[in-house]
């Protein structure tokens, strides 16, 4: 069956880096669209950034320029390079991918079929 696993969250003081991979266990085929959720404390799941098969990449608003989605199917792999870290994107950060395409919205929850069990990303002031 497929697996998503995170790895890379961790504790870091603002304006720190940090960097998440996700690694796709048990796929046919690569996956057509990947992204990275996260969700705060006490706060709804939100959308961080999205990839697709032609690494097509799209962001929030509050970590464009920080962050960078990236994909290496060859590796079965997802990452998210976060740079100049805040502490409010403290969250628990989850991967997610689909392996069809859709008309939902790239960072509506439902557009994706699998995700990884998360990885804490802790940013102190």
């Amino acid at each position: 069956r497929v697996q998503l696993v995170e790895s890379g969250g961790g504790s870091v003081q603002a304006q720190g880096s940090l960097r998440l991979s996700c690694v796709v266990f048990g796929a046919p085929e690569s996956m057509y669209a990947m992204a990275w959720f996260r969700q705060p404390p006490g706060k709804r799941r939100e959308g961080v950034a999205f990839i697709d098969s032609s690494d097509v990449t799209t962001y929030v608003d509050s970590v464009g320029g920080r962050f960078t989605i990236s994909r290496v199917n060859a590796k079965n792999t997802l990452y998210l390079q976060m740079n100049t870290l805040k502490p409010e994107d403290t969250a628990m950060y989850y991967c997610a991918g689909s392996f069809a395409r859709s008309t939902l919205n790239w960072f509506d929850p439902n557009r994706y079929g699998y995700w990884g069990q998360g990885t804490q990303v802790t940013v102190s002031s």
